[in-house]
């Protein structure tokens, strides 16, 4: 982490006063802004209610989401550390030939089409490669033929981490490692399978003509067969397989069978 300048402690030593906070909750807050480029910040301190998130001229969330009174304050206080990120130098500069804290990743990976930053958790997303550093290590990842749509993180480092594509909600240490620190694949994330229900097992002989299978049907179907049929129908419906109109002709062909 950066050292703070002289007006950098000001503006903690300041605000930590007049909002009642500790200096840590108010330099955790300031960092967390930062991260965020002045902009959003996602945070998790005790003193402010546990994990919440703010973003400029829109939503403040908090642990406790009906105290009207915690989400002004977390709104007013980071309004005032963003604002003090864009008119003064809070943190010292980086010593010559370090990484720049705007530019973490490597940089042959060029500049990422999507970034963010998560408590001590920060990413950034390129064609083929998904950038992650946790507490100071960068680890880069290939993405495969995923197609990232956006990255969240419950609780811990990487192996919390998980983003979306088009294969649904995948674990961010389920890719391969191509450099750095972070786990290897466990396992490669299957692509999704039909979410329609298995049709019962075939009958021993293959009936052909359509009319002479409704006619076995009717003669041999018990009641409890119609009514697991029925459910096996609600199932479909609901996942959307088929429509309400369906259901409902197919569950009153079936009961007219019993």
């Amino acid at each position: 982490m950066q050292n703070l300048t002289q007006d950098g402690q000001n503006l903690v030593n300041s605000l930590s006063s007049r909002y009642n906070l500790s200096f840590d909750a108010v330099l955790h807050m300031l960092i967390a802004v930062n991260n965020g480029s002045g902009s959003m910040a996602q945070f998790n301190c005790p003193e402010l209610g546990g994990g919440g998130q703010w973003m400029r001229g829109g939503m403040t969330m908090v642990g406790d989401m009906f105290n009207y009174g915690l989400k002004s304050t977390v709104d007013n206080l980071c309004n005032e550390l963003a604002n003090g990120l864009a008119n003064m130098q809070v943190f010292m500069p980086l010593p010559k030939g370090s990484r720049s804290s705007n530019q973490w990743w490597p940089g042959d990976l060029g500049q990422p089409f999507s970034s963010g930053a998560q408590n001590s958790t920060r990413y950034a997303i390129f064609p083929k490669r998904l950038a992650v550093e946790v507490n100071g290590n960068v680890t880069v990842y290939d993405t495969l033929d995923n197609n990232i749509g956006g990255i969240s993180q419950q609780q811990g480092g990487n192996s919390s981490l998980t983003f979306s594509s088009q294969y649904g909600t995948i674990l961010v240490n389920t890719l391969p490692v191509v450099s750095g620190t972070g786990s290897a694949p466990i396992m490669r994330a299957p692509a999704p399978q039909n979410n329609f229900i298995e049709p019962p097992a075939p009958a021993p002989y293959k009936s052909t003509p359509a009319m002479q299978t409704t006619q076995n049907f009717s003669n041999t179907t018990s009641v409890d067969d119609v009514i697991q049929l029925i459910e096996k129908l609600a199932k479909l419906r609901d996942m959307g397989a088929i429509s309400d109109n369906e259901y409902n002709s197919k569950k009153t062909d079936l009961l007219n069978r019993i």
